[in-house]
């Protein structure tokens, strides 16, 4: 591939961790790509910032922070004696940078919206191969570990593990631009910390505490930031708009939308038929289209889609009631049609609006890719059980949350 003639040295600032460095020619082209550029326009935090004001940041800011993270780490474990090549080098640095290229609208919101049965991991290394053609296997290596079938595990660990350089870059951005300070990790004091031992990822002793604030940090997070109530149905009520759009368009009844949303609207996109035509037209997708669209639709003549649209640009939500039990199907049918006796909608054109869901909070797992702290004896020994807070190995079980919601009033 050809690259432009430009000073390729160039520094970011970065309102987390300062200056951040772009290491080589081959990461600046890949951040200069079209693809890649996309993720300006694609939100972090889905529809967050209706809670949050200031949580207007963007998968590019993420992107580009878990790529300077990967930095610090490479230089710790190197100063440690872990030997990792240049081509390692660059290909984590590839890695971790277009681990989330694959994200569509509004991130995790619309994930299994616009293509069904394909999550963001997938549709990334689509974009990674596509992305390899085109730099002439450049992003071979990178490939490889971002599929985990490279021999030197540790590096898969960095990339995707609880403890990798997505979550240590998620968290503090995410607490910094909501400023909900409990996500407000210490990402520099736990990458000092890392260290491999019979190529795994490991924590030494003394890093036990960051690590053990990092699981804490990541399960209020989740509860205050990630599902924290009206994120959950504003989100909800956005899949269920997509969901009525999609239903629409597939009777053939048109709606006003860009080229590439109209695309996926008529179209049911699943792994089966995703190739590179779906690709380049995904590539041009992002929340401007969604946005741009639902504020067209709102003087649809179709009342569910209209009523819908209308709510979510003007942030009147359905009223979401978290319960710590699930309704019985009877509760439901119950209370079902209890609302429908107030309104003129039919019952199908009232599931969008009264609805039932749960939400599941883990903010730690002891499985597969489980943090390890090493210890001064040489033992290793899980982050649960190594722990002298009971609460870790407390946060080990999924915690289940049950919700209602349903209009505020009937219309």
């Amino acid at each position: 591939m050809t690259t432009k003639n430009t000073n390729k040295l160039k520094i970011l600032n970065d309102p987390i961790y300062g200056f951040i460095t772009i290491p080589n020619a081959l990461i600046f082209d890949l951040i200069e790509h079209p693809y890649f550029q996309r993720l300006r326009r694609i939100s972090q935090m889905g529809l967050s910032y209706l809670v949050y004001p200031g949580a207007h940041h963007t998968r590019f800011h993420h992107a580009i922070g878990c790529m300077h993270l990967m930095q610090k780490s490479i230089a710790t474990l190197r100063s440690k004696g872990v030997e990792i090549s240049m081509q390692e080098e660059t290909a984590l640095n590839c890695a971790i940078l277009l681990h989330d290229i694959g994200h569509g609208p509004f991130s995790h919101a619309l994930e299994h919206s616009i293509v069904e049965g394909i999550g963001h991991e997938e549709v990334s290394l689509f974009y990674m191969k596509e992305l390899n053609k085109q730099f002439e296997g450049a992003l071979s290596l990178a490939i490889e570990i971002f599929e985990g079938k490279y021999p030197r595990k540790f590096m898969l660990q960095l990339v995707s593990s609880q403890l990798d350089m997505d979550r240590l870059d998620y968290l503090k951005r995410d607490s910094f631009y909501t400023g909900v300070a409990e996500g407000n990790i210490n990402s520099e004091r736990l990458i000092a910390m890392l260290n491999v031992v019979d190529d795994e990822l490991v924590v030494d002793e003394k890093g036990v505490y960051s690590a053990e604030k990092f699981i804490v940090g990541r399960r209020l997070m989740y509860w205050q930031v990630y599902l924290h109530k009206t994120g959950v149905v504003a989100e909800k009520m956005l899949v269920n708009l997509l969901k009525r759009a999609n239903e629409l368009s597939l009777r053939g009844i048109e709606l006003p939308a860009s080229k590439s949303f109209t695309y996926f609207l008529k179209n049911q996109i699943t792994e089966n038929n995703f190739n590179s035509n779906t690709l380049e037209t995904f590539a041009r997708l992002d929340d401007y289209d969604v946005l741009s669209a639902i504020k067209d639709w709102i003087s649809h003549s179709d009342k569910v889609l209209s009523l819908l649209a209308k709510m979510i640009i003007n942030r009147d939500l359905l009223r979401i009631e978290f319960q710590k039990e699930e309704m019985t199907k009877k509760e439901f049918q119950d209370f079902f049609e209890m609302k429908k006796k107030e309104s003129s909608f039919t019952r199908e054109e009232l599931s969008y609006f009264i609805f039932k869901d749960s939400v599941q909070n883990q903010a730690y797992s002891s499985g597969k890719s489980k943090i390890n702290i090493h210890f001064k004896n040489g033992s290793i020994v899980d982050l649960g059980q190594a722990s002298d807070q009971l609460n870790i190995q407390a946060l080990t079980n999924p915690v289940v949350k049950h919700f209602v919601c349903y209009p505020k009033k009937i219309v």
